[in-house]
């Protein structure tokens, strides 16, 4: 009984000098960076494992470097990767579980998952973006309130393509014969009203040929395309299928330096199709190889042993891809807590990105102004060469038949905004 109570007294007097001792004597709870989460519900398992890696590494990468450098105005960035195995139904949950643990943008880099989840971003009031992907005409900010492609369409790529071969033809596209290739799923088909429109323009000869997914057999098509003869090749396409066009084009007798594919070849394709790559040329709106901004990567990270991936990884196209996606987005977050104010909400972000004037993340992306209006950023791009070492630039930053493009955009997001009252 005695020991209870000695005990009970005890405990009551340790806890009467605890009580009593100065608040500067007790252990101070650490203190927790305030951060801004960003959403990344990428394929990390199927259909584009062969790019979204060096994606999640850039994204981490840059988004360490800032954080050292103390972060988006004092907020630090933690990105938020989850696998959707390109599945539209899983990028919905993935959407839905980031959103409520806070996260303030979401991408996914994917067609499919981008077309589930935007009907919902955009009655969330949520900002989305989508890097060459989903609808087109989302740059249509007065319709697509709420989504960012921020870059370029593949309606405008399909137009800069016939301004660059137009100024390779003496200003004049009467009789020049271009072959469009493409694989045979929506992806491929995107450029064809463009072209299409821009043929009747220009008094160019177009042909189209298709090949059927997954574009492991491609033989038809150029076959048919060498029956052809044509000027130019306009290739819809991306990694490894660039290398069995290149072995086409090869045992067809088609010359590399008239073939233009789009941005998504990495140099991993480019060793797969060996010397026979010089003269290949692709249309992008970032720039491929070493730049300022993975250079300051390189320096702040790999050289002191960190980063989140392989060195050897920095400066591959498809890492500059995710560093040219979200250098933009990091800089709208900056832009709008500048602007409105901490915390970043939704709107703040959308209005941040809305700011966006001819921001070129240190020369990696071509320069790009948001406004309400356009969401895309003014639509440039640039050809570029590889010259059997690395990839040279063939024009500046330009972007072409701006009206024509418009007039897409705007009769197909007048379809859906009669159909999303």
């Amino acid at each position: 009984m005695k020991t209870g109570i000695l005990s009970a007294i005890a405990a009551g007097l340790g806890l009467a000098l605890s009580l009593a001792l100065p608040a500067q004597a007790q252990a101070p709870a650490p203190a927790v960076a305030p951060t801004i989460k960003f959403a990344l519900c990428l394929d990390l398992s199927k259909a584009y494992t062969f790019y979204t890696p060096y994606i999640v590494q850039a994204v981490k990468d840059y988004a360490q470097v800032l954080n050292k450098r103390g972060g988006i105005e004092g907020f630090q960035i933690e990105p938020l990767v989850e696998d959707t195995g390109n599945e539209p139904q899983r990028g919905i949950e993935c959407y839905e579980r980031l959103k409520r643990a806070g996260a303030v943008q979401t991408e996914t880099l994917s067609t499919p998952v981008s077309m589930a989840i935007l009907p919902r971003a955009m009655k969330d009031g949520s900002v989305f973006t989508q890097t060459t992907v989903g609808r087109p005409d989302a740059v249509d900010g007065e319709v697509f309130k709420w989504v960012f492609p921020i870059g370029i369409t593949y309606w405008g790529m399909a137009a800069n393509n016939v301004q660059y071969i137009k100024t390779k033809s003496n200003n004049n596209l009467k009789g020049v014969k271009i072959a469009f290739v493409y694989l045979d799923v929506p992806y491929g088909q995107q450029p064809i009203e463009v072209l299409k429109t821009l043929a009747e323009r220009e008094g160019f000869d177009l042909k189209l040929f298709p090949y059927p997914a997954p574009g492991n057999d491609q033989a038809a098509a150029w076959a048919q395309i060498r029956r052809f003869a044509p000027d130019w090749v306009v290739h819809q396409s991306f990694a490894s299928l660039n290398v069995i066009a290149a072995r086409e084009m090869k045992r067809n007798g088609i010359p590399m330096d008239r073939y233009i594919t789009a941005a998504a070849i990495n140099e991993l394709d480019i060793a797969n199709i060996g010397a026979d790559a010089k003269g290949l040329k692709r249309n992008t709106n970032y720039v491929g190889g070493d730049n300022a901004l993975t250079r300051e990567i390189v320096k702040e990270l790999y050289e002191k042993g960190g980063g989140n991936g392989d060195r050897k990884n920095v400066n591959n196209t498809y890492y500059n891809l995710g560093l040219a996606t979200y250098a933009s987005i990091f800089e709208g977050a900056r832009l709008a807590i500048k602007q409105y104010g901490a915390p970043l909400t939704p709107d703040k972000m959308r209005r941040g990105l809305e700011s966006l004037r001819n921001y070129e993340a240190n020369g990696l992306i071509a320069p790009i102004t948001v406004t309400g209006k356009d969401h895309g950023g003014g639509g440039k791009s640039r050809i570029e060469m590889w010259d059997g070492g690395k990839w040279v630039k063939e024009s500046e930053w330009f972007s072409a038949y701006d009206d024509l493009v418009w007039d897409i955009v705007k009769k197909q997001s007048a379809e859906y905004a009669k159909s999303n009252p």
